[in-house]
């Protein structure tokens, strides 16, 4: 119950807040725009609606089997870690228990999530050929969809391809991962009056969205370098690493690079991860009535 929930909440909110990815991506690995509105107008206007879901339906598909392999995973690891360091899991973990199941969650994520992550950001950054004569070849995209682009990596690149940027991911998930966790659990025993052992409603919307907005806040900075290392032919044969890109992007465009699609992701990580914890502690809670 927990999984099937748990991933039509995490399709749902990717599914939702996915425009807001593709101008994010496109900020992130183009120099083009001027801002967060240009870049809406200018991909609206080559590209219309259908500009902004490039790409969605492998995201909307992987994100609901990540979001529910995520906590699923973060669920086991609290209880494995609280069995092991206490000798039961009927104990409140503390923040170390929390900071290291989120950790793990990270790592966990990165392995599942770096073929869909690479085909989404080849899929954002593509752009249409126009070409007077249409029947010029050049003038088709290259990739046709998210699965022919998943397919043209692999044959193209190999397995090593799948995986380009995986680096920045995992520095990316683990601590923004770790954070996310923590942000959530302190924030709900703050927020929680003395006497009662649950969060109500309210206070899991509030701690849900202030600890996406925090999780993808510091993850901003290796979410810029991982775009930019899977994006085709901005980034394929030009960074060499994540130290590579990250000094190349700064000695280029200055310190304020690392920052690009800040306000985005945190605009839609409230949203989407209020809806995410809501859902999780209702499951929690059903699975707890029912275990009784």
């Amino acid at each position: 119950t927990m999984l099937h929930t748990m991933s039509v909440s995490g399709g749902l909110s990717t599914a939702v807040g996915y425009p807001l990815d593709t101008v994010k991506v496109r900020l992130q690995t183009e120099r083009s725009y001027n801002g967060i509105w240009h870049c809406i107008q200018e991909l609206y206007k080559a590209e219309k609606i259908l500009g902004f879901y490039k790409g969605v339906s492998m995201s909307v598909l992987t994100v609901s089997l990540i979001s529910s392999v995520s906590f699923g995973t973060y669920r086991n690891c609290l209880y494995n870690i609280c069995r092991l360091r206490y000798g039961t899991s009927d104990v409140k973990p503390s923040k170390v228990d929390i900071s290291l199941a989120g950790c793990a969650t990270g790592v966990v994520r990165v392995v599942l999530i770096s073929p869909a992550e690479i085909t989404k950001v080849r899929m954002q950054t593509q752009k249409p050929h126009h070409s007077v004569a249409t029947s010029n070849p050049s003038s088709k995209p290259k990739y046709r969809g998210s699965m022919h682009c998943l397919k043209m990596i692999a044959k193209e690149e190999g397995l090593g391809g799948l995986y380009r940027g995986c680096s920045a991911l995992l520095c990316r998930d683990c601590y923004s991962s770790t954070l996310y966790f923590l942000t959530y659990s302190v924030l709900c025993d703050w927020l929680t009056p003395a006497g009662k052992s649950k969060p109500d409603i309210l206070a899991v919307l509030i701690s849900g969205g202030c600890a996406g907005m925090l999780g993808w806040g510091v993850a901003t900075p290796m979410d810029v370098i991982k775009s930019r290392m899977q994006a085709g032919e901005l980034g394929q044969h030009k960074y060499r690493g994540v130290m590579h890109c990250a000094r190349e992007s700064v000695k280029a465009e200055g310190f304020t690079v690392l920052f690009k699609g800040l306000a985005l992701n945190c605009i839609r990580a409230f949203p989407v991860n209020m809806v995410v914890f809501v859902t999780y502690e209702a499951v929690l809670r059903l699975t707890e009535h029912l275990t009784k």
